[in-house]
């Protein structure tokens, strides 16, 4: 899809790489938010990335071709070896399992092929999933088995003011369109359905005319579209939910696409795909300084991607779920019913809702529709539980100890930009470790369920670990 929308949160890693200059010349439509049409209500609603990041309180609906010419070039200034046109086939494995090279060719000469040595393979290769395929790593998600229908349009109305930047998401009762504006009045229009019954509807009308009739069952969106001509497309892409059972080996990592892909519902391609290949450069130069870190720094890294794509992969699920406003076939199928065993491990998730403010965009989508009352009901128990603790306080003189499940572990933590041995605090919200200065997990080991704070502080202060 060659429309794509960042989140702030995308931004600071611009600016790091230094194309933020060009990002804003490239004048990008601003991107306030999000506006939907879905659940209880059948107005449009808003949300707005100023309600939760006031550093960065908007991001851009990028043109893909210029926004990725801007990153690759930007490579190529600062020494890459950019080779365009040529397709990697395969990576070369050493007599020692790691991989050692990729072999490639040209994309207008399949007869040629080289080989060209690496002392650490990254896969970037998108959906192709190169080394994904060849190691057999990907998994389908069952529950977005969905269908995409998408074209460019151009010479159609955008949403009034202040939400002319924003996405428009709008569902009906086969699934869900979007609308995404982007320069010179174009915008990128599509509609995801259910893959059988999106299959079965290309066959007999044409992709052209069933995404017209999918544009026609969303009447605020196609209203947008009274006055606009379908210029580009429409292209068809099904099946596109995955994860790879693993991200990392000896001597290769997987990013962006290549790794995972959720559902284009919440915009997350993008932004997984710039944060995480900016953490794998940090696997990548701390392997190749300390080889012994290597394997820990890389499960290190699949588990923060893990995490966060969990946190998107369930938004998504919880929002399908909640829009108990359709009686079709695709939201039917889509329900997640309070004993659903596949809503039991999500605490992590729980954790990041409950801490959110009400204008946090994952609660403000989900209030919208109706999610099964299990997950509300664990939100405001997590919720209840903090304001018991907050109304309580921590008594100096009480014995304190590691809640069930809490511990220590050493693992690689981040620091200057390279993974080094440290301490993390796992927890049931950070399965992967909340790294720990020495002194708090000094303090930390102390509390043993016999000491108090203060006599851990005290233990600390004898030690000549702090000082007044």
């Amino acid at each position: 899809m060659s429309a794509s929308r960042c989140f702030p949160g995308s931004i600071p890693i611009l600016d790091n790489l230094g194309v933020m200059d060009e990002v804003r010349r490239a004048a990008f439509v601003v991107k306030p938010g999000a506006t939907m049409i879905w659940g209880v209500e059948r107005e449009p609603w808003s949300w707005y990335f100023r309600e939760t990041h006031a550093s960065n309180p908007h991001s851009y609906q990028v043109w893909r071709p210029d926004f990725d010419a801007i990153l690759l070039n930007n490579a190529r200034r600062t020494g890459v070896d950019v080779r365009e046109g040529w397709q990697a086939t395969q990576v070369v494995f050493d007599d020692k399992g790691a991989a050692a090279a990729v072999r490639c060719r040209p994309a207008d000469d399949l007869s040629e092929e080289i080989e060209l040595p690496a002392r650490y393979v990254v896969d970037a290769s998108g959906q192709s999933g190169v080394l994904s395929r060849q190691l057999g790593l990907r998994e389908w998600d069952d529950f977005f088995r969905n269908l995409a229908v998408y074209g460019y349009y151009k010479g159609g109305k955008g949403l009034p003011t202040p939400d002319e930047g924003n996405i428009l998401i709008e569902s009906q009762p086969d699934g869900w369109l979007w609308h995404i504006p982007l320069r010179e009045g174009w915008a990128s229009v599509g509609a995801v359905v259910d893959a059988e019954v999106g299959q079965q509807g290309v066959r007999e009308l044409g992709a052209r005319r069933f995404l017209e009739s999918q544009v026609a069952a969303a009447p605020y969106l196609a209203g947008l579209l009274e006055s606009a001509t379908l210029l580009s497309g429409p292209e068809v892409v099904r099946d596109w939910s995955y994860r790879c059972q693993s991200l990392s080996g000896p001597g290769y990592i997987l990013v962006g696409d290549a790794g995972c892909f959720i559902d284009p519902l919440f915009s997350s391609g993008v932004h997984l795909a710039l944060t995480y290949a900016a953490l794998a450069s940090v696997v990548v130069v701390s392997a190749l300084e300390d080889p012994t870190i290597a394997g820990p720094a890389g499960k290190m890294y699949e588990q923060m991607y893990y995490r966060e794509y969990g946190h998107f992969r369930e938004l998504a699920r919880l929002f399908y779920s909640s829009n108990r406003t359709a009686d079709s076939y695709f939201w039917e199928a889509r329900r997640l019913l309070d004993d659903d065993p596949s809503l039991t491990p999500r605490q992590s998730f729980i954790q990041l809702v409950a801490g959110q403010p009400a204008r946090g965009y994952e609660r403000v989508a989900l209030s919208r529709g109706l999610p099964p009352s299990a997950f509300g009901d664990s939100v405001a128990a997590v919720e209840s539980e903090r304001q018991r603790r907050r109304e309580q306080g921590l008594q100096p003189d009480i014995p304190l100890r590691l809640a069930d499940g809490v511990r220590l572990q050493r693992q690689p933590v981040l620091a200057e930009e390279r993974f080094v041995w440290g301490v993390g605090l796992v927890t049931d919200a950070h399965p992967e470790g909340i790294p720990c200065s020495a002194l708090v997990s000094q303090l930390l080991s102390r509390l043993d369920g016999e000491r108090a704070a203060a006599e851990a502080l005290e233990l600390l202060y004898v030690d000549g670990a702090i000082t007044t």
